[in-house]
């Protein structure tokens, strides 16, 4: 079984179950693993081409890092592209390495993937009520579908630096337009955090190495942390015993 599964419960408390005693308020305002669905939208090379918000590099290491985070953690995956036999071009294919779950869904020429049918039927279908949205335009092609899942009764997040827009002001005026509608922006590596919640669990290694995806320079914190711990062993090595330590990303991590 996921150890994702066994660390939360679809009780609608969010609480973590690991056999150690936490809080019984914590989580309760952060996004809960089993009521939410990953939408990825249009991710495509040739609407990339028009995003000047952020690096295409940083958006599409960021999308990466949350398809590999929904197939690590069993979170639910639908993606979809406008019209990609067009100049929007084929969808990035890092989506659908790491993560052979992800479930395509065609659509007929509609900007909005909301007045898709067999879009929104299969977002239904998974049962969830809480989404989280990033794709390329935000403007457009995140926004519509958010601000149609909102007034639906959904609770939207979209993930801004998995996203990108063709200028900053396009980007400033859509996060506007977000936050009066109710919808919540994030990150990528918040996104991370909150479905991870707690370093006492099994795949905290390969979570730690999406922290590195979000977040570069965090690497190098783990590196200078190993390196550190080597240089300890050996002088334990050199001078008494050797004490015990562990070479896993996760284990560096820990100090977030």
């Amino acid at each position: 079984m996921n150890s994702q599964n066994q660390l939360f419960k679809p009780d609608g408390k969010n609480s973590i179950h690991d056999g150690i005693e936490h809080s019984p308020s914590g989580g309760k305002a952060l996004l809960d693993p089993t009521d939410t669905v990953l939408l990825l939208l249009d991710h495509q090379t040739g609407l990339f081409q028009n995003v000047k918000d952020i690096a295409v590099a940083d958006l599409r290491r960021n999308t990466t890092a949350l398809a590999k985070l929904a197939a690590l953690i069993d979170l639910p995956l639908i993606i979809t592209a406008s019209i990609p036999e067009g100049p929007n071009g084929p969808l990035m294919p890092e989506i659908q390495q790491v993560a052979p779950h992800a479930v395509y869904v065609p659509r007929k020429g509609e900007v909005n993937a909301w007045d898709n049918a067999l879009f929104v039927k299969t977002v239904r279908e998974t049962g969830k009520k809480t989404l989280i949205i990033a794709g390329v335009w935000t403007n457009v092609c995140v926004m519509f579908p958010a601000l149609d899942a909102k007034a639906e009764g959904y609770n939207v997040y979209v993930v801004i630096d998995a996203s990108g827009d063709p200028s900053e002001l396009a980007s400033r005026t859509t996060l506007a337009r977000f936050t009066q509608a109710g919808v919540i922006p994030t990150s990528t590596n918040a996104v991370t955090c909150e479905l991870h919640r707690t370093w006492n669990r099994p795949d905290a290694a390969q979570l730690a190495e999406l922290y590195c995806m979000a977040s570069p320079s965090y690497q190098a914190v783990m590196e200078s942390f190993n390196k550190a711990q080597e240089v300890g062993a050996a002088k334990q090595t050199n001078n008494g015993p050797k004490s015990t330590r562990s070479n896993t990303p996760a284990l560096a991590a820990q100090s977030r």
